[in-house]
């Protein structure tokens, strides 16, 4: 397409409108509901806070948001990148070794049906109240979810496919590159959006049971004060945390797999 041809930014934006009204106009309802709903039912403020006084208060106490979103922040994108690394790894070797699927794949399975919030309270005697602690609750929560889809992922090519790349004399590296490897990756894509969606709230939890930073603690210690105002603000910035990183995940499955109908029906 000539450059002529592309869109300018308000068209864009007109488009993007035009695809994006009805959950934009829900959202609005949700919100507006929220809001009139306190005075129709005469609900106490120290229990449900309007949007717009958690809007007002929230951002008189912007300084410490901002902060405490960089301090969770970081132990998220620890915690994910790690999982990452050697999670998907792990998921390739345990799908291409019977004694991996024997032995180390069983383990996984069972590992994943604990609650990982299990292990905070003794990460945190062992290692203290720093970073290190939170960045471990991180991967656990985001590692079994990606080493799990990347095993069936790579265990899920058909005998027929595999069978006609053999049949073209094509080697084992070149196989697994152009087809064992691009077949695999939307499903290595479900366990990362999974684990990207669990990422903040392994990070929210573990301050929980012991910070003294990150919005964990702040909406525990905003809580324990009764503002409601604030704990709501906590987790509207804890939210808008989790979509950043499942957005940048997405953008990732866009560049990645633009071939793959999951990705062509995504609006664009």
């Amino acid at each position: 397409m000539a450059s002529s041809d592309r869109p300018s930014p308000p068209e864009r934006a007109v488009r993007w409108i035009a695809r994006s009204w009805m959950s934009i106009a829900f959202f609005a309802a949700f919100f507006l509901i929220w809001e009139y709903s306190i005075v129709w039912f005469g609900i106490p403020r120290y229990i449900l806070t309007p949007p717009s006084v958690v809007v007002t208060k929230g951002w008189a106490d912007i300084d410490r948001l901002l902060y405490y979103t960089w301090i969770t922040g970081v132990e998220v994108v620890l915690g994910y990148a790690v999982a990452v690394i050697l999670a998907l790894p792990l998921g390739l070797a345990i799908a291409f070794s019977s004694i991996l699927r024997r032995t180390i794949y069983p383990f996984v399975v069972c590992v994943e049906m604990v609650p990982k919030i299990a292990f905070a309270p003794l990460f945190i005697s062992w290692l203290g109240f720093g970073l290190l602690p939170k960045v471990i609750i991180v991967f656990l929560v985001c590692f079994f979810p990606i080493v799990l889809n990347a095993i069936l992922a790579f265990s899920s090519l058909s005998e027929e496919l595999s069978r006609f790349s053999v049949s073209t004399g094509a080697s084992a590296w070149r196989t697994f590159v152009k087809v064992r490897l691009p077949a695999a990756l939307p499903q290595c894509f479900v366990g990362f959006k999974y684990a990207a969606i669990n990422a903040t709230v392994g990070a929210a939890i573990a301050e929980f049971i012991g910070s003294d930073q990150g919005l964990g603690f702040y909406i525990q210690i905003v809580t324990g004060n009764m503002r409601p105002d604030l704990a709501f603000a906590g987790i509207f910035f804890l939210t808008i945390l989790g979509l950043a990183l499942f957005g940048l995940v997405t953008l990732a499955e866009r560049l990645l797999i633009p071939w793959h109908i999951s990705v062509r029906r995504q609006p664009h």
